[in-house]
């Protein structure tokens, strides 16, 4: 347990210096997954054997005396809609309940190079249609600060399952929101990448244009020593970006000062919370103090990202989606009499009610006649949100928001209103519209002890002022040390 409150940089000095081993670090893992993954529900399933064998190849290039990748040996948690070779990858559905991949996820070929021990696939809403983790197949994802609480969604087993300690580090999947979000319900940082730097080759894709693979980790290094070990050009992806990474652990720890700070004056509006908008404001101060300008900016555009993303993710999925109709892989259903039958039966037997909603809206925007008055108007909405962008950041280098205008609410208080649940993504969806790299990291807890979360979102392909930023915060206020107490 004690071993586990270290952070993956303290884990990797420990490992060097032969204090622990990798396969101790790794068996720890496993032990606290004993403990309380009854409470948490993190994880879909466990994958000990690789784990331990890839922690056994660590020490033996330890002892060896051999040169490690920065990850080589820390506990890592997987997204259950990344593929994985030989390992159920079920995205958290019926339909895919059995599906074992029979290749690797271009994120998941990587781990393999860097030693990283993957110990079990991490729940998520089924697809990763959801903001709450309510919408697995299998169980619901409990949040390690209140176990009434939901951990955010789609990818709250990744982030559950660091905040509980179960991993040190995971990867999660964010199409409108879904690193930030459970980061900030769960006290962690998350992180999601510019559009294009990671291979989203491997992943089950929800919304193509929109998804994008990144890091969880319990501080802002941990996520960025992460971030390294996958990002990079794939040619097997044809959205990746064909551009050098760079090497954002040599200067991300720079100060920030002269650095120019825009809040978002929309997300700072009525419906805030009164303790995440404190926590914001408490952060300008902090900025200014390191050294930063800060200014109010406006983005008038931004009242029409949740019409915008939802009606190009539901399209996106209908489109996506339809691959899964029992003929080559996942569920059939055992008794129809005929082909039409079979498709309509597995869809409906292996889809969930979230799953299906989004189908049904998405094919009803690309179907004749209203292709025009909705899918093409929300892409040339999608451009004009973009262009504001580009206004707002030639006089700012980073944008600060708070990542959920509330903390996390209760499990099953938002599942007879969709309306409200879609809303929790306001501030976060505007990233994925735009491609930019964006960080949820915690800036606070509320009355009730739960955490806090602030978004900075910075231009594309400006990843390293955004997590030096991030970097200095976490560095001057140290929210990221307070634990969830299981």
């Amino acid at each position: 347990m004690e071993l586990l409150k270290k952070t993956a940089v303290e884990i990797r000095k420990a490992l060097l210096s032969k204090e622990v081993s990798a396969v101790e670090i790794t068996e720890a893992a496993y032990k606290r997954i004993d403990d309380v993954e009854d409470k948490i529900g993190a994880f879909n399933s466990l994958t000990k054997d690789y784990a331990l064998e890839c922690a056994k190849n660590v020490d033996k290039k330890i002892a060896n005396n051999e040169e490690l990748p920065k990850m080589a040996g820390i506990p890592l948690a997987l997204k259950d809609n990344i593929n994985l070779k030989g390992y159920k990858t079920t995205a958290s559905s019926k339909i895919l309940e059995n599906f074992v991949s029979p290749y690797d996820a271009t994120v998941s070929k990587k781990l393999r190079e860097n030693l990283v021990p993957v110990v079990g696939k991490a729940n998520l809403d089924e697809f990763a249609m959801g903001s709450s983790n309510e919408n697995s197949a299998f169980k619901k994802v409990h949040n390690p600060y209140n176990l009434n609480k939901v951990p955010g969604g789609s990818s709250g087993g990744s982030a559950a399952s660091v905040a509980a300690l179960e991993a040190c580090v995971s990867l999660g999947s964010d199409t409108g929101g879904s690193i930030r979000l459970p980061a900030s319900f769960c006290g962690i940082s998350g992180f999601k990448p510019t559009y294009g730097r990671v291979s989203r080759y491997g992943l089950i894709a929800f919304a193509s244009s929109l998804d994008q693979i990144g890091p969880f980790g319990r501080c802002v290094e941990d996520v960025v020593d992460l971030y390294e070990a996958i990002a990079g050009y794939d040619e097997k992806d044809s959205t990746s970006l064909n551009m050098p990474v760079g090497d954002i652990s040599k200067t991300f720890k720079n100060d920030i000062k002269g650095m120019k700070f825009g809040v978002i004056k929309e997300l700072m509006a009525d419906g805030v919370e009164d303790s995440v908008k404190k926590s914001i404001e408490d952060a300008i101060k902090i900025y200014e103090k390191l050294g930063a300008n800060v200014k109010e900016v406006s983005l008038p555009l931004l009242k029409h990202s949740i019409g915008v993303y939802y009606i190009i993710a539901t399209a996106e999925a209908s489109s996506n989606l339809a691959r899964f109709d029992g003929v080559k892989y996942g569920h059939r259903t055992a008794d129809a009499k005929n082909l039409m039958e079979m498709y309509t039966k597995t869809r409906k037997e292996g889809f969930g009610d979230e799953v299906k909603r989004r189908i049904m809206l998405g094919t009803y925007a690309l179907s004749s006649g209203y292709y025009d008055a909705y899918y093409k108007k929300a892409q040339q909405l999608r451009r004009l949100i973009k262009d504001d962008f580009d206004r707002v950041f030639k006089d700012v280098d980073v944008l600060i928001s708070p990542t959920c205008p509330t903390t996390a609410f209760y499990i099953g208080s938002r599942n007879e209103d969709p309306l409200k649940m879609y809303l929790t993504d306001i501030g976060t969806i505007c990233a994925n519209l735009t491609g930019a790299p964006a960080i949820s990291i915690p800036s606070g807890f509320d009355k009730d002890g739960m955490p806090i979360g602030m978004q900075l979102i910075s231009q594309v392909l400006q990843e390293e002022p955004l997590l030096r930023s991030a970097y200095n915060f976490e560095k001057e206020t140290g929210f990221n040390k307070q634990l969830a107490d299981l």
